[in-house]
């Protein structure tokens, strides 16, 4: 199973080695989903977080108006999950789809715990890239309320650098919670002032 990203998480950021890494293998799950396949609907209990090998998923809501509100987006080596779905086993009110021809590891409370048998540290380091999680959507609120949308711009991009040619415009519109025309100007008045920098 050629899983590079993955294997390269689980030994740099949960603490595995090469051999633990090995023992693991048969308890790991993938599911390839095609751009615009979903993954989670409103409605559905989440069951998994999913690890992205490769390609891009976008997680978002819909308002009374049918308009979407992407929450986040996960390329290679991020996790993607609605948390409390699966922690509450409640059904989600958010969509998780591919904008890309994507390629996920499927992770569960039974994965964590079979990786757990293999190293007990593993379940710290776990509950580490959650808080760093939570931690990321306390800062992603403060700008959505007090930010201006060039500093929203500025962090989108430091937050997601391989992203823009990936992405349609307006996704990424909706992620900064501005309309398309003022990320064009956004992006035309960065562009003016890098200009002059130089």
């Amino acid at each position: 199973m050629l899983l590079p990203n993955f294997k390269k998480f689980l030994i740099e950021k949960g603490g595995l080695s090469e051999e633990e890494f090995t023992q693991i293998i048969p308890f790991i799950k993938t599911k390839r989903v095609a751009n615009h396949e979903f993954l989670l609907k409103s409605g559905e209990v989440c069951s998994h977080s999913f690890f992205v090998e490769q390609g891009v998923l976008r997680f978002y809501a819909l308002n009374e108006e049918g308009k979407e509100h992407v929450l986040q987006f996960a390329t290679e080596n991020w996790i993607l999950s609605d948390r409390g779905s699966v922690f509450f086993q409640e059904p989600s009110t958010y969509y998780i789809d591919a904008i890309e021809d994507t390629l996920t590891v499927m992770l569960d409370e039974e994965f964590v715990n079979e990786v757990v048998k293999v190293n007990s540290n593993f379940r710290i380091q776990n509950e580490k890239l959650l808080q760093n999680h939570i931690r990321h959507l306390y800062k992603r609120i403060s700008l959505l309320i007090g930010a201006s949308a060039k500093v929203r711009y500025l962090e989108f991009v430091n937050m997601y650098p391989d992203i823009m040619l990936r992405v349609p415009q307006w996704m990424i519109a909706s992620y900064l919670g501005i309309t398309p025309e003022s990320l064009s100007r956004v992006r035309k008045a960065l562009a003016k002032e890098n200009f002059k920098l130089k």
